[in-house]
């Protein structure tokens, strides 16, 4: 398989947020990460829009971004520049 990633991601396991608007969020783990975007884990794809806010708090970040794929539990993410 062909690596199409712009930017070489770190493993990590972080707990996470799908922050959408005002209405709350989901929580999930973010499993590697990169400036470029992130592999994060879900318990459930129902209601997970193609674009968010991933939040991260212990290391203070609030990053929007958009689906680039999708699985059952995992979404793939790019940062939005």
């Amino acid at each position: 398989m062909d690596e199409r990633r712009k930017v070489q991601r770190h493993r990590t396991l972080k707990a996470g947020s799908i922050s959408l608007n005002s209405v709350g969020g989901v929580d999930c783990r973010v499993r590697n990460l990169s400036p470029a975007g992130a592999c994060l884990e879900v318990a459930s794809q129902v209601g997970i829009p193609n674009e968010f806010v991933l939040v991260v708090d212990i290391d203070h970040v609030k990053m929007p971004c958009h689906v680039i794929w999708r699985t059952a539990t995992r979404l793939g993410v790019e940062f939005n520049a």
